[in-house]
């Protein structure tokens, strides 16, 4: 269980706090935690403002290979996949390797690509549709903040069952008051979020062994 930057290869997001922080109101925060149409590919406001395939998964997916050792016929989970862009990255990345994804959101599964028909899955992270240890690696980015503490750890542990003993999730953090409050002034869906301290807490609890990273808006 240890600290690991496996995002380091993804651009840096380009965020208009003062603009996204004008906008947030509980009917912009009620759209975007549906997590459909608008969330994914709506004004910027409401979430991504279009989420599109342009490739920059590939690195990421070639460092989560080579990080935990991927090979042809290994079983890969990704909680939280959304459109299944680092799915397909995985497996063009690793031909062979059995990559699958899990989101709660219809509207993106039914938006990827044709290629991965088969392999995303509709559901939530807190009941996964898997047996124990059915995955060589499980993968959640950005995605479990999304649940209240309590759900959280429920999720936490369901990623733990899952995992043959690799995985690695990313979620909101801060290490500042400041970055605290620019977080708190930018975020929408987050349920629950917390200083490092807090998630280790999460992770304790949920008896989860796996390695971790947060997502930081500076």
């Amino acid at each position: 269980m240890a600290e690991v930057d496996l995002l380091r290869s993804l651009p840096k997001a380009k965020r208009n706090i003062e603009k996204r922080a004008d906008a947030k109101d509980p009917a912009v925060i009620a759209i975007a935690k549906q997590y459909g149409e608008m969330y994914w590919d709506g004004p910027r406001e409401y979430g991504y403002g279009g989420y599109r395939y342009d490739g920059r998964w590939r690195a990421v997916a070639r460092d989560i290979i080579d990080h935990y050792q991927l090979r042809p016929g290994m079983r890969v989970l990704d909680v939280g996949c959304g459109k299944g862009f680092l799915v397909k990255d995985l497996m063009l990345e690793c031909p062979g390797l059995e990559v699958f994804g899990l989101d709660v959101s219809l509207y993106a599964l039914t938006h990827a690509h044709e290629e991965l028909s088969g392999r995303l899955h509709l559901g939530t992270a807190e009941k996964l549709p898997f047996p124990d240890k059915a995955f060589d690696c499980v993968l959640s980015l950005n995605t479990i903040h999304n649940f209240p503490r309590a759900r959280a750890v429920k999720a936490m542990a369901e990623i733990e069952r899952v995992s043959k003993g690799a995985s690695f999730v990313v979620v909101d953090s801060y290490l500042t008051a400041e970055q605290k409050e620019i977080f708190e002034s930018w975020v929408l869906t987050a349920e629950f979020h917390d200083y490092p301290e807090g998630w280790l807490a999460v992770f304790a609890e949920a008896g989860y062994t796996g390695d971790w990273n947060w997502t930081i808006i500076e």
